[in-house]
């Protein structure tokens, strides 16, 4: 007995379902499953983890801070670059700043919730601190001594010409001291809270000053990745590191050079990206190799 063509359809459908139920729903699943389990292929798929002393410490693929219980670098610990993902290399909250080059005028208001540093000041707050930590020298171009954005608002007589009337160094509030006492032999003024001297008419101007052109700081030190979870540092950033992990687990820096070595990879394909070490790696290696007594 043939079957109603309406019904026929319905069977050849529901048949077409079942067979691919249980090839992409059962079968490539599991067979994907077993792949990962194959040897040198489940570190991988269980996400990479590394272990210390029996415990898991985190994964080779997304960074982490190395800080005390206040926010402060470890000393004896290599330091991971800065990481907009929440508090910090925060997987749930990936993301950047979204602050870009022309972000170089502070938001400062007597409500702290109402505050906010530019790009520029940020940058030139963790440059002084990485200079500090490591003993080599911060300063960069466009930042003050203390650590903000050298910028000035300029105000002239005619609006965008004329004389100049009044200086205000934008990032700086007392008690702190202007960057420059003078601007074209007006003196320079600190910033008051809550004033917006951009729409009140001045002219933004960052200063560069006399740092080197070429800082001693990198620029991974001093600003995130895209995903704020980059598990690596530049090499001439492990380099500066050197010499105060060696002095606080009392080494050599020499055999604390050739673990960075270790733990640096190349470029992608041999020209893609730059080479980069792996903090996490590395300060796992190193309680393994130099335990602090």
């Amino acid at each position: 007995m043939r079957l109603p063509t309406w019904l026929a359809q319905h069977l050849a459908a529901l048949r077409a379902l079942l067979v691919l139920t249980v090839l992409l729903g059962l079968a490539y699943p599991l067979t994907l499953v077993a792949v990962g389990r194959l040897p040198g292929l489940a570190g991988k798929a269980d996400g990479s983890l590394l272990t210390a002393n029996g415990r898991t410490v985190g994964s080779a693929l997304i960074g982490q801070s190395f800080t005390d219980a206040d926010g402060n670098p470890v000393p004896r610990y290599f330091q991971s670059r800065p990481s907009a993902a929440g508090d910090g290399y925060d997987p749930t909250a990936t993301a950047a700043s979204n602050l870009g080059p022309e972000s170089v005028v502070d938001t400062l208001s007597s409500d702290p919730e109402k505050s906010s540093e530019s790009l520029l000041t940020a940058v030139c707050a963790r440059s002084r601190a990485v200079g500090e930590l490591n003993g080599v020298d911060g300063r960069r171009p466009y930042c003050t001594t203390d650590g903000v954005g050298a910028v000035l608002a300029v105000f002239r007589a005619d609006g965008l010409t004329g004389p100049v009337t009044r200086v205000v160094s934008v990032n700086q509030v007392a008690p702190a001291q202007p960057f420059i006492t003078s601007w074209q032999g007006v003196p320079v003024e600190l910033a008051k809270p809550d004033e917006d001297y951009v729409a009140a008419g001045g002219l933004i101007v960052p200063v560069r000053g006399d740092a080197p052109a070429d800082p001693a700081v990198p620029a991974d030190a001093v600003t995130a990745s895209g995903s704020g979870l980059d598990p690596h540092i530049s090499p001439a950033y492990a380099e500066i590191q050197v010499a105060r992990v060696a002095r606080e687990r009392g080494t050599d820096p020499a055999a604390v050079r050739r673990l960075v070595e270790k733990h640096t990879t190349g470029r992608s394909l041999g020209f893609m990206g730059e080479p980069g070490v792996n903090v996490l790696e590395l300060n796992v290696d190193l309680d393994e190799r130099f335990p602090v007594r």
